[in-house]
């Protein structure tokens, strides 16, 4: 029976209805003592209210807040098995017991400190064995226990605030703020919620019954949907950071939008052999239309001719007939380097020399045998630095530099051969969750025999290095097979859920 006599069944109704039924015979209600009445959480009563401020005027509301006590987990473990010190001294048999045993009762210390300050023990310090401990008393009074019964039944009146901030002290106890609303009735308050429409239809204009309709007032504070938009593939996320630390090193980005390169460049300019097992078309995508290039500069294509066939600039070359039928082939570029050869040699047509830092992140092609590491078509990274007496040693430093702003640190050089670079170094790290060294890059120093017919001055040496921007992508998103990184197979709600990158020092 509700207040006023009027029956309210919530199953029925629902709560809003029920607190509106109970607001009809009262000057106002607290929402806090509404959910106790009704036997609910009180955010469920929150709810309701909620949902009546939206219908207007129905009901007005005023938020108020209060202090109450409340017992702490602890408290309420010392009102079932009483406080501390009382199990302390019950714990203490007529023979005593030792100190060093007692404390080691849950929460002894604190217990044993309580009761030797009310008296309840005393000490035996000269027992054999160390400190024994014995009752004082024959009888005690647990105070504190009497003390959070009473809160926990509703008295806490009863204390004062003396004893309330000791059992805080302890915390046994603690205030808390409770918010909630007073409700009262509204200018337009009824006890029957209409539901109000939110969307005005074109059937309601045609038959003219929205003017009868009562419509949701529009909150213009309320966030819109957030509109679909692109996401960025975690290759490119990883992609964006590397950028960044070339960038923060001083490197100028090369154009890398050629796909389709000659042989000369992709090969021969780079001084690898025509006979390189890396021109089959087991290794190499060949392009049937149009199937060969036209324009070289040849000047400069009659000496790579010459450095390959005859030798040259101190070397003896490959010794064989170079085919500019072979050179003039168009492929897909098996590697980036085709472009730092091609800005290395418009460096060397400059009248005067300057120092260059370049880099590339870009797509490159081959023809490998699919599988879970292995793609016909990946990103190669690539940085490549030109100035006058750079040696190995600069290499390794700048690859330090680099790899530590990876987060990469523990790294090894081991020797290698590449045909365009002297001397070449395959670099290693430590993964630490694999507990091994794995490959994570190539590096080297470029030979004379490429540089010098470009037109660079003797002297200027090139050191580039470059690995995979997959093989990070998928340690660092714990992906195992790369056809789920790039593919018809990718999961695209992988995509929409990856989160940024961080390469983390």
């Amino acid at each position: 029976m509700c207040g006023g006599g009027v029956a309210v069944n919530m199953a029925e109704t629902g709560l809003p209805e029920a607190l509106l039924a109970r607001l009809q015979a009262s000057d106002g209600l607290d929402s806090g003592d509404v959910a106790a009445q009704f036997g609910v959480d009180h955010q469920m009563v929150v709810g309701a209210v909620k949902s009546l401020q939206s219908q207007g005027d129905v009901i007005q509301v005023e938020n108020r807040s209060a202090t109450k006590w409340e017992l702490m987990e602890e408290g309420r473990e010392v009102v079932e098995h009483g406080s501390h010190e009382a199990r302390v001294f019950h714990a203490v048999p007529p023979e005593g017991i030792l100190q060093s045993e007692l404390v080691k009762l849950p929460n002894g210390k604190v217990g044993f400190s309580k009761a030797m300050s009310s008296k309840w023990l005393r000490m035996d310090k000269s027992a054999e064995n160390g400190p024994r401990v014995f009752r004082s008393v024959e009888e005690i009074r647990d105070l504190v226990r009497e003390k959070l019964q009473l809160v926990k039944d509703g008295k806490v009146d009863s204390l004062d605030d003396k004893e309330r901030n000791e059992l805080k002290k302890r915390k046994l106890l603690t205030e808390v703020v409770v918010k909630t609303y007073w409700v009262s009735k509204g200018p337009a308050f009824s006890t029957s919620i209409i539901k109000q429409e939110t969307d005005l239809t074109p059937e309601m204009i045609a038959s003219g019954s929205w003017r009868d309709l009562k419509f949701k007032p529009y909150n213009f504070d309320a966030m819109g949907i957030m509109p679909d938009s692109g996401h960025l593939h975690p290759l490119l996320k990883v992609r964006t950071q590397f950028r960044q630390i070339f960038l923060e090193m001083g490197f100028t980005e090369m154009p890398t939008n050629n796909f389709i390169e000659s042989s000369f460049w992709n090969f021969d300019a780079l001084f690898q052999p025509q006979q390189h097992p890396a021109r089959d078309q087991h290794d190499t995508f060949f392009i049937a239309e149009p199937a060969n290039a036209t324009r070289f500069p040849e000047d400069y294509l009659e000496r790579v001719k010459q450095i390959h066939s005859v030798g040259g600039y101190g070397s003896q070359g490959y010794k064989y007939e170079w085919k500019r039928e072979e050179a003039q082939k168009n492929i897909m570029r098996t590697h980036t380097t085709a472009v730092s050869a091609r800005m290395l040699y418009q460096l060397a047509q400059q009248e005067k020399f300057t120092p260059v830092k370049y880099f590339s992140i870009d797509r490159v092609f081959r023809n490998e045998t699919l599988d879970a590491t292995h793609l016909a078509e990946f990103h190669q990274i690539e940085g490549v630095v030109a100035d006058f007496g750079l040696t190995l040693g600069d290499l390794m430093g700048v690859l330090h530099q680099f790899f530590t702003k990876l987060g990469i640190t523990k790294l090894r050089f081991k020797p290698a051969f590449n045909p365009y670079t002297e001397p070449s170094m395959e670099v290693f790290s430590y993964h630490e969750g694999l507990k091994k060294w794995v490959e994570v890059g190539n590096s080297g120093v470029f030979r004379p025999e490429m540089l010098l017919p470009m037109g660079l001055p003797e002297g200027v040496s090139v050191i580039a290095w470059g690995l995979s921007l997959e093989r990070p992508t998928m340690i660092k998103y714990r992906i195992d097979n790369i056809r789920e990184l790039v593919g018809h197979k990718v999961n695209l709600q992988m995509v929409y859920n990856s989160p940024i990158c961080r390469l983390e020092a």
